[in-house]
C-alpha cells in the first residue's frame, strides 16, 4: 500500500550531486540515475533539432510527475535540465568552441519509482494533442557515471573554457585521476529566462584512478 503524503521532493536538494560551489572542484560518487533522454547533434543557439528537444522533454516529464503524484501518492520537483557533451576533438568543445561539431544528449533526471508502462503512457499521453516534432525520440535509460568531479560555473557558456582547462589538465591530473564517460552539465537556472552573466551551471566529469600515475 503506497503512503499519501503532500510532502513534494525537490532532488537539488536531497541528492549530494545536485550541490556544486564555483571556485571550488569536488570529488563526488553519483549513483546510478535513470533520465529521460534525447540525442542531437550542432550549434545549441542555431540548431532546431536542440530546441524541438527541449519541447519534447518536458510535456513527458510532466505526465511522469502528475502521475506519480495521482497514483502513486509522491510528488516531485521536475528535475532541472542535463546535457552531455562531446566531440569527435573534445578541443571543438572544450577550447576551439567549433560550436556545429558538438555532439549532445538532453536529459531529465526522473526518480528511480518511474517504471517503463508508466514512461509509455507518458509518450502517449504527451502526444494525444499538439505532438512534439521529436516525440518519438525521446527514451527512459540509465545513466552510471560514478565517480566524478565537478563544480559551480557561474556565467556564460562561452566562458566554460577557462574552467574546463582547469580541470580537465590541472585538477584532474593532479589528483591521480583520469577522465571517462561524457562531460556533463546541469542547469540550475533556466537559461531561456535568465542572463547570461548570472546563469548557474554544474559542470561534471566522470573520472577513474589513473593508475598509471600510481607510484
Amino acid at each position: 500500500m503506497t503512503n499519501k503524503t503532500d510532502d513534494k521532493i525537490d532532488f537539488k536538494k536531497t541528492l549530494d550531486a545536485y550541490r556544486a560551489q564555483q571556485g571550488r572542484f569536488r570529488i563526488v560518487d553519483v549513483p546510478d540515475m535513470q533520465y529521460l533522454m534525447i540525442d542531437g547533434h550542432g550549434d545549441p543557439n542555431t540548431s532546431p533539432a536542440f530546441t524541438e528537444a527541449i519541447q519534447a522533454l518536458y510535456p513527458v516529464a510532466y505526465k511522469l510527475k502528475f502521475a506519480s503524484k495521482r497514483n502513486l501518492g509522491r510528488d516531485y520537483v521536475v528535475s532541472p535540465l542535463e546535457g552531455l557533451w562531446w566531440a569527435e576533438d573534445m578541443a571543438s568543445f572544450t577550447t576551439a568552441r567549433h560550436k556545429s561539431r558538438w555532439r549532445w544528449t538532453l536529459m531529465l533526471m526522473v526518480p528511480d519509482w518511474i517504471d517503463q508502462p508508466m514512461f509509455t503512457t507518458a509518450i502517449e499521453q504527451a502526444g494525444a494533442k499538439h505532438r512534439p516534432a521529436r516525440l518519438d525520440d525521446v527514451r527512459l535509460q540509465e545513466l552510471s557515471e560514478g565517480r566524478c568531479v565537478q563544480t559551480l560555473h557561474v556565467g556564460s557558456f562561452d566562458d566554460e573554457a577557462d574552467v574546463l582547462a582547469q580541470l580537465h589538465h590541472q585538477y584532474i591530473p593532479a589528483n591521480r585521476l583520469r577522465m571517462t564517460g561524457t562531460h556533463h552539465e546541469i542547469y540550475l537556472s533556466d537559461f531561456r529566462k535568465v542572463a547570461p552573466d548570472k546563469q548557474r551551471t554544474i559542470l561534471r566529469q566522470p573520472v577513474t584512478l589513473d593508475t598509471g600515475n600510481v607510484v
